[in-house]
């Protein structure tokens, strides 16, 4: 129905213009069927569960459900939740004044059924729009029953000279606040139980009592939950009967693929224009990024239960292209590109993103970080040259033959971080074997691209144990993998 809200100031001019009033459940649902029918997007930039978590959750909304959100940590929970918005209607008809959105047509509070017992038609009404009707908490061990359901205001009770026996004394919290909204509770299990068991009869029943007021609010909310498996074990739980009472669990999961990571990092990087102007970054770059993610999450070394978030790889990129500008910005150069040994730059990113089991302590998180990396360009070397067998005889030939003897008989290769591009490409241009892989197993492979290529083909011999690498203060120094014991005979 099409309604000129600016023209309906009143509940007769409401009632007159033929409003009907609906659940925010049913609104849910009704939008999201046209959406449906009309083949339009549900869920705009959630990458990765079209074929899973998005048909689940559209089918507990047209089932009116009560939905808790389960996954671990960067796995778009919040933001499904927050998205949701885009379902209600563009505007909902309240009593003006009304502290829990009191609909017009069906009053719930003291204050609104005693307005409209007094003025009738001319009960004076606002448009609550869409961008409004959304309430997020975060569950923490300190929220209160007073937070979610309400108390008595005694400064209230003292300012309007009332005893504690009128219910006019009553403060309403956050729920209640919430009536015709969606309502978030992010991290349940981090709601102590004894708060989780005031949820009941909300969920249920639709009363809540505050303080020995018995208050029959049939309140019209959708309730979102979100959770961490791992907070079942580590931290608390989801007391059983409030699980009973949530319609609709739907499990969550990281990108299946690069592309998906890829598309999911690109759109949620906060980038500066003069940033994203300056730096160029090859696509096997960006790729070899999302792999370090997909290591991690498969590493000894990484506790698999607490998850890799997605904003490893957000920051990891973000610290990748403020790497490459600040090279840029020392050397004076205008533009330049990302190189692999740029890498060293999203050390701190992922540090601070991972959880090491005792293995991975030992090992400390610097060099967990390193492995990652080197564990991502040995995955991805396959894809673009021959692949290196683990074991293989001594007189059969192999593609990286010329390769390596031009690093035996040489004394090695540095890549310094300061080198300016044209520095940087004359000192890969400048081993006529690696050019000769590239020729022949990568003809085709981008112009602008080839130079990290040829990098992550060094780093790839590293990771198989056929090159040696070392880091220094100034760069990385490239040497045939006997070297250092030939200097020491």
């Amino acid at each position: 129905m099409s309604l000129n809200y600016k023209e309906i100031e009143t509940l007769g001019a409401l009632k007159k213009a033929g409003y009907q009033s609906k659940s925010i459940k049913d609104e849910l649902r009704e939008n999201l069927r046209e959406r449906i029918k009309s083949g339009a997007e549900t869920f705009t930039g959630v990458w990765g569960y079209e074929d899973s978590v998005i048909p689940e959750l559209e089918r507990a909304i047209l089932s009116r459900h009560n939905i808790n959100l389960l996954g671990l940590r960067g796995q778009a929970k919040t933001r499904l939740a927050r998205l949701m918005v885009n379902l209600l209607d563009d505007y909902i008809p309240i009593v003006e004044g009304s502290e829990i959105n009191d609909d017009p047509l069906a009053p719930m509070s003291r204050y609104a059924k005693e307005l409209i017992a007094e003025k009738g038609d001319d009960t004076p009404i606002d448009w609550l729009p869409k961008s409004e009707r959304f309430y997020e908490k975060l569950a923490t061990p300190d929220v209160t029953v007073a937070d979610l359901i309400g108390d008595v205001d005694p400064i209230k009770a003292a300012n309007l000279k009332l005893s504690y026996a009128d219910d006019r004394v009553i403060h309403f919290g956050m729920i209640p606040r919430a009536n015709r909204c969606i309502f978030v509770i992010n991290e349940l299990p981090d709601l102590q139980a004894r708060i989780q068991v005031s949820l009941f009869n909300i969920l249920e029943e639709g009363d809540i009592q505050i303080r020995g007021f018995k208050l029959r609010l049939p309140l019209d909310i959708q309730f979102v939950f979100t959770a961490n498996p791992e907070d079942y074990t580590n931290r608390g739980s989801i007391v059983t009967p409030l699980k009973d009472r949530i319609g609709s669990q739907i499990l969550t999961h990281y990108p299946d693929d690069i592309e998906t990571a890829r598309r999911i990092t690109e759109q949620e990087a906060n980038l500066d224009q003069r940033q994203s102007d300056a730096v160029y970054v090859p696509d096997l770059a960006k790729d070899l990024l999302e792999q370090i993610s997909f290591e991690a999450r498969n590493s000894e070394y990484v506790d698999a239960k607490s998850g890799v978030s997605a904003r490893t790889s957000i920051t990891a990129f973000e610290n990748l292209l403020s790497t490459a500008e600040r090279r840029a910005l020392l050397t004076g150069a205008e533009t330049t590109m990302v190189r692999l040994s740029d890498f060293l730059g999203v050390i701190p990113a992922i540090t601070g993103k991972i959880e090491l089991v005792y293995e991975g302590e030992q090992e400390g998180a610097d060099a967990v970080a390193e492995i990652l990396i080197d564990e991502a360009v040995k995955s991805l070397f396959p894809e673009f040259s021959p692949k290196i067998n683990k074991l293989q005889r001594k007189d059969v030939e192999t593609p990286y033959d010329e390769l390596l003897h031009w690093f035996f008989q040489g004394e090695g290769f540095e890549l310094l971080d300061d080198f300016t591009d044209e520095e940087y490409k004359r000192a890969l241009d400048g081993i006529p074997p690696l050019n000769q892989v590239i020729e022949t197993y990568q003809p085709n492979f981008p112009k602008e691209d080839v130079y990290f290529l040829k990098e992550l083909l060094l780093w790839g011999l590293v990771s198989h144990k056929k090159l040696n690498k070392h880091r220094f203060s100034e760069g990385y120094q490239f040497k045939d993998l006997y070297s250092s014991f030939l200097k020491d005979i």
